[in-house]
């Protein structure tokens, strides 16, 4: 009896990460290629076209751990994580998980570190070029309820934090970058990564920077995420910060 579509589309979706069914194969037309070849040829299809999206993702990971590795963990991946939705840009947000629990990577601690960094320009990238906040914009609120105002940050932009420098070795991964020896015990990094106007970047925060930008994202007013950020450095000064920051265009307009 032939598969119902709801039967069907679970054998296909099981038979692409491996567990190949002869029902399945029983509802394909085989002709001049084997039914069961064309299945097998189509999964083949499937994991190299979703790792060759991985790649284009996670571009600095594939540098760091070589194309032959990179591919063995991206269908590692795919097998266990098949897309949701049909932009390819939007597959991989539990790739850094993954890698942080993939043993084979279980030496390079800083890994999964930078796939969260490598997702977060992607994301950057992908944003809409929304309109950021400018000076004349904040010029308008009347002074004494700036305080009180909750001021969001542009579409796609995201805190990453992590407890190496993640940063410098990014650099280190680039296209003709000098192959400096990164130390792993030099100190943790805060960025931001934001969307620029034709590619995505990051910037370096300090840690009260970071802290308020992460609060700001949270939803908490200017009053509330400058607290916080002198929590997590007293010497943090507001004016300097908000001021760098509004001219890295770091913000969405207001509405």
């Amino acid at each position: 009896m032939p598969l119902a579509l709801p039967d069907l589309q679970a054998a296909f979706a099981a038979h692409i990460v491996g567990d190949d069914r002869a029902d399945l194969v029983a509802s394909v037309v085989g002709d001049s290629i084997p039914a069961a070849a064309r299945l097998r040829v189509y999964r083949h299809h499937v994991f190299h076209s979703l790792a060759t999206a991985l790649s284009t993702t996670f571009p600095t990971v594939q540098a760091l751990v070589g194309d032959e590795f990179f591919r063995a963990m991206a269908r590692a991946f795919v097998a266990g994580t098949l897309p949701t939705h049909p932009v390819l840009s939007e597959y991989g947000a539990g790739f850094a998980s993954f890698v942080e629990g993939y043993a084979p990577a279980g030496g390079l601690p800083y890994l999964a570190d930078m796939a969260r960094l490598d997702w977060a320009l992607n994301v950057a990238f992908h944003s809409p070029a929304a309109p950021r906040l400018g000076a004349a914009d904040l010029a308008a609120v009347p002074a004494e309820q700036l305080p009180a105002k909750s001021v969001s940050l542009a579409p796609g932009a995201a805190v990453v934090r992590s407890v190496y420098p993640i940063d410098r070795i990014w650099a280190a991964a680039q296209p003709g970058a000098s192959g400096e020896t990164v130390e792993l015990a030099s100190g943790g990094a805060r960025l931001l990564a934001l969307r620029r106007a034709d590619d995505a970047g990051f910037v370096t925060l300090s840690t009260g920077e970071a802290g308020f930008l992460e609060a700001l994202a949270a939803g908490q007013s200017l009053e509330d995420a400058a607290t916080a950020a002198l929590s997590a450095e007293p010497a943090f000064d507001l004016s300097t910060t908000f001021s760098r920051l509004l001219a890295s265009q770091i913000f969405a307009a207001m509405q």
